[in-house]
C-alpha cells in the first residue's frame, strides 16, 4: 500500500537556497527553462528562467557536448559557484543536462523574450500573451500585482474583516444602466456581475467587516486606455461606521500598509521596473465642487459638467494637489447624488450630493466608495424617486426591512492601480489577458 503523506523533499534547488551560499563548491541540481543561450566559443552560457529570477548557467564544451535551445525546459546538475557578476551573485558549471522538454520542430521563438525589453507593440504582445509574458519585465508586473492583492488581504485579515465569496451570476445588476452582459440562464434573464455591492451589503449584517477580491464586468464599448471590460475588483465593506470618512481612513490605512509589504517583499520587481513608490502616509481630501473650481481657475479650463470628473479634470485634480501639495494621491468627496448608485447616501446637509468619495492616483479613478443608505424608508424612498420599483429589489431590501448598521465601502480598480504604481499609461499592460471590445483569445 502506498500513502500519500504531503510535499516530499526534492532533489532540486531553488534560487533563494543557491544564494544563501552554504551551497558553494558542492554539486546541485536545478530545473528551469532556457531564457537565453550565448555561444562564447569554448564555453557557452545558458540563463535559466525560474520562477524567482534567472541562473546563469555554464557548460564547457569539451566536458558535456550538450546543446540547449532557447523555449528547452531542462534539468541541470553541476558545481555551483559564487560569480559576483552573475545574477544573484553565483553560477552554475554544468556537468550533466537532461531535457525535459522542446520547441516543437522547425518553430523559433515568436518574440524576444529572453532580451530585457522585447521592443515590440502591445497589440503583438496581447495576442501572444502565453508567450510575451516569460519575459522578465512582464513577469515583474504581475508579481507586483500579486503583492498588492496579497497586502490587501493581510491588511484587512488583522482590522477583522472576514473574506467572501459571492456570485458572478446575477439576478439584477446592481450599478444600474444597461451596460451589463445579459446571460441565458436556464429560460430566465440573468446577468454578470457589475459589482459584489448588493452581496456585500447582505454580509455585513451577518460578519461587520467583509472584504472579496473577484472579477467583475462592464459591457461598456469604451476603447481607452482606462477601461477594461472585465476587471478584478478589491472591495470592502464596513459597519457600525459614523461617517463616510472612516472608510476612506480604512483605504488609507490599507495603501500604506500594502505599499511597505511591496517595499519589503517585492523589492527585486520593483527594482527590474525602476518603480518608486508614492507615499500615502497624508492623502488630501477636497469635496467635488471645489475641486472642480480649483482647476477651473489655475488651468483656465471651463467647466462643462457640473455633475461628474472628466478624464481630463481628473488628471488636472491630480496634477493640482501635486504642485500645490506633493502629493499622487487625493480624495474627491460629495459627489452629485444623481451620478451616484442609489444605494448611496445623500449628504443630510445638502441632498443634491452625496456621502461618497473617488481616489485618484496620478490623476486617475481608482477606488469609487462611500456611506449606504441603512434604513428600509429611506431606501425605498429614494428608489421611488429614481423611478425603481422596489418590488423588483426584494432579496436586496431584505436586509434593510431586517435590520442594518449604518455601513459603506469601496471598490478598487486592481489593473488599475497596478498601471499607476508602475508606471503604464495602458491598462492592458497589467491585465495578464485583457477583455476589451476587441479582444476574446486567448
Amino acid at each position: 500500500m502506498d500513502y500519500v503523506t504531503g510535499i516530499r523533499e526534492v532533489q532540486d534547488k531553488e534560487l533563494e537556497e543557491l544564494a544563501a551560499g552554504g551551497l558553494f563548491g558542492q554539486e546541485v541540481c536545478v530545473k528551469g527553462a532556457v531564457r537565453a543561450v550565448r555561444d562564447r566559443g569554448e564555453i557557452t552560457c545558458v540563463i535559466l528562467r525560474k520562477c524567482r529570477g534567472t541562473l546563469q548557467c555554464l557548460i564547457r564544451k569539451d566536458q558535456t557536448g550538450i546543446r540547449l535551445h532557447e523555449g528547452m525546459t531542462v534539468k541541470v546538475s553541476g558545481i555551483l559557484n559564487p560569480e559576483s557578476r552573475a545574477p544573484g551573485g553565483f553560477e552554475l558549471e554544468v556537468r550533466e543536462a537532461e531535457i525535459l522538454s522542446s520547441p516543437a520542430p522547425g518553430t523559433s521563438m515568436p518574440l524576444p523574450v529572453g532580451k530585457w525589453k522585447m521592443n515590440t507593440s502591445l497589440e503583438t504582445k496581447l495576442s501572444l500573451r502565453p508567450i510575451s509574458l516569460r519575459n522578465l519585465r512582464e513577469r515583474a508586473v504581475f508579481k507586483i500585482q500579486e503583492g498588492i492583492v496579497r497586502g490587501f488581504r493581510d491588511f484587512l485579515y488583522r482590522e477583522h474583516f472576514t473574506e467572501i465569496r459571492t456570485p458572478k451570476i446575477v439576478a439584477g445588476n446592481a450599478e444600474g444602466g444597461a451596460n451589463v452582459f445579459r446571460l441565458e440562464y436556464f429560460g430566465k434573464k440573468a446577468f454578470l456581475a457589475q459589482s459584489p455591492q448588493f452581496y456585500k451589503q447582505m454580509m455585513v449584517a451577518v460578519y461587520d467587516r467583509v472584504f472579496e477580491t473577484g472579477p467583475v464586468f462592464r459591457a461598456e464599448k469604451h476603447n481607452t486606455v482606462r477601461h477594461l471590460n472585465e476587471y478584478t475588483s478589491l472591495d470592502f465593506e464596513m459597519g457600525y461606521i459614523e461617517s463616510f470618512r472612516d472608510i476612506m481612513d480604512m483605504e488609507a490605512a490599507m495603501l500604506q500598509s500594502v505599499l511597505a509589504f511591496l517595499q519589503q517583499e517585492y523589492e527585486k520587481e520593483l527594482s527590474i521596473l525602476s518603480v518608486q513608490l508614492p507615499d500615502a502616509s497624508r492623502i488630501p481630501s477636497v469635496r467635488f465642487d471645489e475641486a472642480k473650481r480649483l482647476v477651473s481657475e489655475k488651468y483656465n479650463r471651463k467647466i462643462r459638467s457640473p455633475y461628474d470628473l472628466e478624464p481630463e479634470e481628473e488628471m488636472l485634480i491630480g496634477r493640482y494637489f501635486k504642485e500645490e501639495y506633493g502629493s499622487d494621491f487625493v480624495f474627491v468627496t460629495h459627489y452629485p447624488s444623481r451620478k451616484r448608485p442609489f444605494y448611496a447616501m445623500d449628504d443630510p446637509e445638502d441632498k443634491r450630493y452625496t456621502l461618497s468619495f473617488d481616489l485618484l492616483l496620478g490623476g486617475l479613478e481608482i477606488t469609487t466608495g462611500g456611506q449606504r443608505i441603512h434604513m428600509y424608508e429611506d431606501q425605498v424612498k429614494k428608489m421611488w424617486e429614481r423611478g425603481m420599483d422596489p418590488a423588483e429589489f426584494e432579496n436586496y431590501l431584505m436586509i434593510h426591512k431586517h435590520g442594518m448598521p449604518p455601513h459603506g465601502g469601496l471598490g478598487i480598480g486592481l489593473e488599475r492601480l497596478t498601471m499607476k504604481l508602475i508606471g503604464e499609461e495602458n491598462v492592458r499592460e497589467t491585465a495578464m489577458f485583457p477583455r476589451d471590445v476587441t479582444r476574446l483569445e486567448p
